[in-house]
């Protein structure tokens, strides 16, 4: 009973360490006042910046949640996979890529950028493909 009892409370404590997928992750607050000098052209090229950087980011995040969970898998059997737990989550600089590229698209909106109406056809696009999927 008692190795059933740590089993269970080292599961729990090494699951808590294991990195989220990027679409999982809450993106920071970023104020958008510091993008309300630019114009929509320099909205959109840091749009596009911070779209390219979110997407190595999120590949990288996305790579260590699933060598994370194949490790805690593995884990539950033989306990020293734990050891194999990555410990490069990038949670941080997703939720601030996250927080960048809201900020970035509400000054858009607010300049009525064409590159806002751009991202909310992007969107709607890719619900429907969702919605399709289930």
């Amino acid at each position: 009973m008692k190795k059933l009892i740590a089993l269970l409370l080292t599961s729990t404590v090494m699951l808590s360490a294991c990195a989220d997928k990027a679409d999982k992750i809450q993106a920071s607050y970023v104020s958008p006042l510091q993008y309300q000098d630019l114009n929509c052209k320099q909205v959109r090229g840091e749009i596009a910046r911070v779209s390219r950087k979110m997407s190595e980011v999120a590949g990288t995040q996305d790579k260590t949640a699933s060598d994370d969970s194949v490790a805690m898998g593995v884990g539950l059997i033989f306990p020293p996979a734990f050891l194999f737990i990555n410990s490069s989550d990038k949670h941080g600089e997703v939720g601030q890529l996250k927080g960048e590229f809201d900020a970035l698209e509400l000054v858009a909106i607010q300049k009525d950028c064409d590159v806002a109406n751009e991202i909310r056809n992007a969107r709607a696009v890719e619900a429907e493909r969702r919605n399709k999927i289930k």
